[in-house]
């Protein structure tokens, strides 16, 4: 069997290659690794999705595998990603589970888990989870079933949402009274919680994208597709603009005047507002190397150090953990505050950023305003192996000759996708015309190494 786990869980397209029975043997092989037994106490599981359809599908089959294995099972229903989590911890579950693929196209999805306390799995927990997969569909998949009274039962939580709102509004208390804001809930799991949250903190909402349907989450809308939250912004005249995606853990902003607002610039002001409230611990705030090296400039100007790691906001979170700091996310508008969530959660970010303008009354334009962004270009090559796109002698040949001609004034950074057959070619360069020129030429080597057909970009 290969790698099961991607960058951000199990994801692939539902009921080809993410089937029912394999949601079922991922939640047996969870509840073996993760839930802990003894006499005293039966383990206890989140399971919570977003509105695609087969989310239904795929939910009873994981809560089927969980309750088989001897875990009760609370089920959410549909909520955001960082609820779940949020439940996980608060409910002081052994495990959690949510059925997502994020920001990809309905007919694709996921299963996210969570250990106690609501944290993302390391490495090498992840690992242990694919070996009882693995060894569940082989000759030694025995293993000792519970019966009776230790097969686990299932209940809904039917105020799971509204503990999780409750837990928003109580992260900041700046009122957001003045603040007129246009929230893109992507048609995913934000759109009950998001309007509710920006409402009740003070502000005049209006929520585009708030109606699921199980078939047009992401569809054109939420984060991966900011046109209409901009023609909204500029038709209602409001402050601002955020988008959510499919499972609301990630949060992006427009300005006032339409202008985009990425999760660097978000972190910036964030960091910027928690140093001087001084709750930025170390006076550090932690990114991956996909961020723009205009962050980089402008923290540095401010006094702040910026640390890197590896793309995924789980490596961000180990990194947080780690060191004990308190602020860290993604450019693609995964912010993660320890303070009040365990992952990254999009609708927690939107609450504290207009909390910001409003504590500041000034405007997301000037705010965003401390990043000057270089210009980069991200070409998303598609590969037979992404391996082989990213390590070809070839290609490396092609990074060295890129990297000698920026000269340090700006970057190339070649990455396999996590979760899709795709090689990211990101280049920065002083000028936009300068990063493309250089961006196709590497992709142009990636595609060579590993052909597979026309950019997903």
């Amino acid at each position: 069997m290969g790698r099961l786990f991607g960058t951000d869980g199990v994801r692939g397209r539902a009921n080809a290659d993410l089937t029912p029975e394999l949601a079922m043997s991922v939640a047996v092989a969870a509840a073996r690794v993760l839930a802990e037994r003894d006499s005293s106490h039966q383990p206890l599981a989140v399971v919570g999705r977003d509105p695609r359809a087969s989310g239904e599908m795929l939910e009873a089959a994981v809560v089927a595998g969980l309750a088989s294995a001897g875990v009760n099972v609370l089920r959410v229903g549909v909520l955001p990603t960082p609820g779940v989590a949020y439940l996980t911890a608060e409910t002081k579950a052994d495990l959690g589970v949510m059925l997502s693929a994020s920001h990809n196209p309905m007919p694709d999805n996921g299963i996210k888990l969570f250990a106690a306390g609501g944290h993302k799995l390391a490495d090498d927990v992840e690992e242990q989870i694919e070996a009882v997969v693995a060894d569940a569909a082989g000759p030694g998949g025995d293993w000792q079933r519970p019966t009776g009274a230790a097969i686990g039962r299932v209940h809904d939580l039917l105020d799971g949402a509204d503990h999780y709102v409750k837990h928003l509004l109580g992260s900041a208390s700046q009122p957001l009274a003045g603040v007129k804001v246009v929230v893109d809930c992507a048609n995913g799991a934000a759109s009950d919680i998001a309007p509710v949250v920006y409402r009740e903190a003070g502000a005049e909402v209006i929520a585009i994208h708030a109606e699921p349907d199980g078939r047009n989450i992401n569809e054109n809308c939420g984060s991966t597709h900011l046109e209409q939250v901009r023609e909204a912004v500029l038709e209602h005249g409001a402050h601002l603009g955020l988008a959510h995606d499919g499972d609301a853990d990630r949060c992006l902003a427009v300005a006032a005047d339409g202008a985009t607002v990425d999760g660097d610039q978000i972190m910036a002001v964030l960091a910027l507002a928690m140093r001087e409230a001084g709750t930025l611990a170390g006076d550090t705030l932690v990114a991956t190397v996909m961020s723009n090296l205009g962050l980089k400039l402008a923290m540095r100007e401010a006094g702040i150090t910026l640390l890197e790691t590896k793309v995924g906001d789980r490596y961000v979170l180990d990194e947080l953990r780690r060191g004990g700091f308190t602020l860290g996310g993604e450019q693609s508008g995964h912010l993660v505050m320890p303070a009040f969530a365990t992952t990254g959660d999009g609708v927690l970010t939107g609450l504290h950023l207009m909390a910001r303008m409003a504590a500041t009354g000034r405007s997301l334009v000037e705010l965003a305003g401390v990043v000057t962004p270089l210009p980069q270009v991200l070409i998303n090559v598609p590969v037979a192996d992404r391996t082989a796109g990213a390590t070809d002698l070839a290609v490396l040949a092609a990074v060295a000759d890129a990297e000698a001609e920026l000269a340090g004034a700006g970057r190339v950074l070649l990455r396999p996708s996590g979760t899709e057959p795709l090689v990211r070619v990101m280049v920065e360069a002083p000028t936009a015309r300068a990063a493309g020129e250089v961006a196709d030429r590497v992709a142009a080597a990636v595609r060579r190494a590993s052909p597979a057909g026309r950019d997903a970009s």
